[in-house]
């Protein structure tokens, strides 16, 4: 009897040692299978909002139209989580309105969320939410997962009305057992699970002992360094999952599995009770006092050798740390120069200063020359686009270090870059002494490149050892938007006011061809409330103020408003309309604009121009008077501001009004540049 039963006891265990292999081949199998699977990049909606998706960063596919207004969209650059994915990537100006690929990043709530109009898209402000999510070009950052199949908050799933389809697969069964259907996403946790039971996984960086870590990291955080969700670090067989009956169920065979433990929440597959406990490692949005664009064109000649190399790296570092980068502060790309320069990384390739700091720790030096001037030539033509990262509001910086003196010209490299908005600042290490000037290609090459010369743009630093002092000053100078004298250029810092003669010598179809005139120099300039802004008045004997400054705040809301001014038709009374453009206009510009009026009239004035035009002149007024058919010349030049050969112009017909509007724009310019820089 003994001797049966302990055969009896050997079947059964021979038969689920026989289970066992086969349940951990097919295992293996199915993770085979499942690592060949191409990655899919979800699609989504217009109307799916961030708040929908629980999965704290992914990459998705948006179909065309979402720049329909009725996908709203709350914040600018930062938007809340109730607002549209795609809206927003539209908004943001990532994609246009024929849809394409993106990457989201959820990132912490916000107190506040101010709305804009971009890319035409309106957003929305909103007092504060509880989450907030980016949107950027959909490059995968090196070593993170995504998933390919996004994970909801409620069991409809909106991805299954864009498409998205998930496979099932089958469970090995057992005889005498019904097959399970199970979908990818358990599998994969299923598996990562079973796998547990004879390798343990990883310790995670987060996943070290309070006493080393001043903010323990909870059980499935995200590590950004590994890409991955880090798990429970087991110090015992009895902690390990799997070997706690309490953690264990049974499936319709009778043989225990795993429940799925930090289950990785970028396949898909989040179970019910941790998802309170995920949470995203705290990233900075940057600091919002400090809202710039800057480029640094550092020196990678051969002359400054591997040591001050390092040290130059060092300081790009320790900037990047005084700066706090992120998508609402300021943003930092790095240009290194030698006989020609080379863009390492560009404003969108790194929003956060942690990324930022170690991306420089790789930057290799590239030898050569100090081509500076070809390197502002580089960073003038191509790197400050909205390609590249570019957000057109803030300042353009580019600060410049050079060891002792370039080896070209950075003169009208420099004047370029002046003239593009760039402020442009040098920080000259080691300089030359008096016996070396004579190697100087460019003497006081400083000074001829800087946005200033009184000290404001401009560092000379003795030694490199001592360059870590210029970090803090450099830091307030940079961020100070008010100084930024550079950002303001001839397009984007004036109130540009039209003065429209609306008389019967005009007729209804002329009328039509100065507002076209009207528009086509208004195309010419940056257009918002804080760049700059166009008013109108007509006038006959009586003057209407069409719109003034602060009523619209984009080119396409004035050139709409153009479009509907309507036909005035009576007498001319050019100087009444001068005086009460200065009052009614001119009186509510602000007080760092420059104020340009453009006076456009067909005819001799019924009343006296000369007392109206020297106020506009005593005012600071820049008036450029533009007559056609009958109009008066010397009444053209009393009118315009000194000289008048740069301010005045006549023109025989309506029908040439707009060959002169690359003149007068080129005239502004010019005279905006010619500025002393002291």
């Amino acid at each position: 009897m003994g001797t049966v039963v302990l055969t009896m006891k050997a079947s059964v265990i021979e038969m689920f040692l026989v289970l066992l292999v086969t349940g951990i081949h097919s295992n293996k199998e199915t993770t085979k299978k499942i690592k060949r699977l191409k990655f899919n990049v979800p699609q989504i909606n217009c109307d799916v909002k961030a708040g929908k998706i629980i999965n704290p960063e992914f990459i998705v596919k948006c179909p065309a139209g979402c720049q329909d207004p009725k996908y709203h969209v709350y914040g600018t650059d930062v938007y809340a989580s109730y607002s549209s994915v795609c809206g927003a990537a539209v908004h943001s100006g990532v994609l246009d309105n024929s849809g394409g690929k993106i990457l989201v990043r959820k990132v912490a709530g916000q107190s506040g969320y101010k709305g804009s109009y971009s890319n035409g898209v309106q957003s929305l402000s909103l007092p504060r939410w509880r989450e907030s999510f980016i949107v950027s070009e959909s490059k995968p950052q090196k070593g993170v997962t995504y998933p390919s199949a996004l994970t909801y908050s409620s069991s409809k799933s909106p991805a299954a009305k864009a498409g998205e389809t998930t496979k099932a697969y089958e469970r090995p069964s057992v005889p005498g057992t019904t097959p399970q259907p199970v979908t990818l996403t358990q599998v994969v946790a299923v598996t990562t699970a079973d796998a547990s039971h004879t390798t343990l996984p990883k310790p995670s960086p987060f996943a070290a002992s309070t006493a080393s870590s001043p903010r323990p990291q909870p059980a499935g955080h995200r590590s950004r360094e590994m890409g991955l969700w880090s798990t429970p670090t087991y110090t015992s067989s009895q902690n390990r999952p799997g070997a706690n009956p309490g953690v264990q169920r049974q499936d319709a065979s009778g043989a225990a599995f795993q429940k799925p433990v930090g289950a990785d929440v970028s396949l898909g597959f989040v179970p019910k009770e941790e998802l309170s406990t995920q949470s995203l490692e705290p990233v900075s949005l940057g600091d919002p006092n400090c809202k710039v664009d800057l480029s640094f064109l550092i020196d990678g000649s051969s002359s400054i050798g591997k040591r001050r190399f390092r040290i130059q790296k060092q300081f790009l570092a320790d900037v990047a740390q005084a700066l706090d980068i992120g998508p609402v502060g300021p943003l930092m790309g790095v240009v290194q120069y030698g006989d020609n320069p080379a863009t390492h990384f560009n404003l969108r390739t790194h929003t956060n200063s942690r990324d930022l700091k170690t991306a420089i720790e790789k930057i290799s030096q590239r030898g050569g020359l100090a081509n500076a001037g070809r390197a502002i030539s580089f960073v003038t033509k191509n790197f400050f686009s909205k390609a590249n990262g570019n957000r057109g509001g803030p300042p353009n910086v580019a600060v410049v270090l050079v060891d002792g003196w370039p080896t070209d010209k950075v003169e009208e490299a420099s004047r370029l870059a002046r003239e593009s908005g760039i402020n442009i600042f040098f920080i000259a290490i080691e300089g030359a002494v008096e016996n070396e000037k004579q190697y100087v290609l460019e003497p006081n090459f400083v000074n001829k490149a800087v946005c200033r010369t009184n000290g404001f743009y401009s560092f000379h630093v003795q030694s490199w050892f001592g360059l870590h002092k210029t970090l803090q000053p450099l830091v307030k100078r940079v961020c100070d938007a008010e100084r930024l004298a550079c950002s303001k250029t001839c397009l984007n810092s004036a109130d540009v006011g039209f003065v429209i003669d609306g008389s019967s010598s005009v007729g209804t179809g002329n009328f039509r061809t100065v507002l076209q005139f009207v528009a086509n120099l208004s195309r010419e300039f940056e257009i918002s409330d804080t760049d700059t802004r166009v008013g109108a008045v007509q006038y006959t004997y009586e003057q209407r103020l069409e719109f003034g400054f602060d009523r619209y705040s984009s080119k396409a809301d004035v050139l709409g408003a153009l479009k509907r001014v309507g036909y005035w038709s009576g007498g001319t009374s050019t100087g009444a309309a001068i005086h009460y453009a200065l009052e009614q206009l001119f009186k509510k510009s602000k007080p760092n604009k420059r104020k340009l009026m453009i006076l456009i009239t067909d005819g001799r004035s019924y009343d006296d121009v000369r007392i109206p035009a020297l106020a506009a002149h005593l005012k600071g007024v820049i008036t450029y008077a533009v007559g056609v058919a009958w109009a008066a010349q010397e009444e053209l030049e009393v009118i315009a501001t000194h000289p008048a050969r740069d301010h005045s112009f006549f023109v025989d017909d309506f029908d040439n009004l707009y060959q002169y509007v690359p003149r007068i724009i080129q005239n502004i310019c010019t005279e905006f540049n010619s500025q002393p820089r002291n």
